[in-house]
């Protein structure tokens, strides 16, 4: 995490979500369970600022996201934001786009894992939100759709054209993009599009127990690799293996790296410190 900060403090609360933190996991709950959690415009702002804030906060090593009630996320709300945008002069819509993809990318960009447990569906940008985390565990009754032609728009929405085809291939991404049609868990795992496919009653439990995991080990690794695995996409061979050499040669002056060795030779388990 970040040692420098300025005069502006961390948000001590949030309103649009739940958040919680436990043993270095921090949990958003989207809590609008009467609408299947859909989006405001006000969610995606708090959204986008606590992604900014978690790499200056020194309590978060794992991001879940959840929903609360019947579902994970229903996408953007019918009234309050398609309605809402259909008032709005350029300037205004391009704002509100850019913010929505300033979300993701910054998913992309925090330095911690970020976990999507997934449970009843998934659409529009819920669906964006659960692709751009690290780790997607899913329900078995889950479904997925990304719905954006649906409603008239460009199925390539918030990065979605960038990420998908990386996840599950061009041909997958793009019967999923182009048709927008809602496929149920099992055919998403087929796609390569789940991280971990569970019974619904063991959800919770899987999800703990890998953020739990996650939080215990090594975080500056976590994030090494996180940032290559991003970087990496748009990267010759050549590039990308002389990033990988420069990491590691960081990695290697590392505590963590000294404390493996420490804790190899005293035969006990490793204490990451993550730095």
């Amino acid at each position: 995490m970040s040692p420098f900060r300025a005069s502006a403090p961390l948000t001590d609360s949030w309103d649009h979500f739940d958040l919680t933190n436990d043993g270095g996991v921090t949990t958003v709950t989207f809590t609008r369970p009467d609408k299947i959690n859909a989006l405001t415009f006000d969610v995606y702002a708090d959204l986008r600022d606590l992604l900014t804030e978690i790499p200056h906060r020194d309590d978060t090593r794992v991001l879940v996201l959840r929903g609360e009630g019947r579902g994970f996320c229903s996408g953007g709300d019918v009234n309050e934001i398609i309605g809402e945008t259909l008032k709005m002069d350029p300037d205004d819509l391009l704002a509100f786009t850019r913010m929505t993809g300033e979300v993701v990318k910054a998913m992309r960009e925090c330095p911690v894992p970020v976990i999507a447990s997934v449970h009843g569906i998934a659409a529009g940008a819920g669906a964006v939100l659960a692709l751009a985390a690290d780790f997607r565990v899913v329900a078995r009754s889950a479904r997925f759709a990304f719905l954006f032609t649906k409603v008239g728009l460009s199925g390539a929405d918030m990065g979605a054209a960038y990420l998908l085809p990386r996840v599950v291939g061009l041909g997958h991404a793009t019967k999923l993009l182009m048709l927008g049609d809602t496929v149920g868990a099992a055919e998403a795992d087929r796609y390569g599009l789940v991280s971990e496919l569970v019974e619904d009653d063991d959800l919770d439990a899987s999800v703990t127990a890998l953020a739990e995991r996650l939080a215990g080990g090594p975080a500056f690794g976590y994030a090494q690799t996180k940032a290559l695995l991003s970087r990496e996409l748009d990267m010759n061979l050549s590039g990308a293996i002389e990033l990988e050499a420069m990491t590691q040669a960081l990695l290697m002056k590392s505590e963590d790296y000294a404390e493996f060795h420490a804790a190899f030779t005293g035969k006990r388990d490793p204490q990451w410190k993550g730095r």
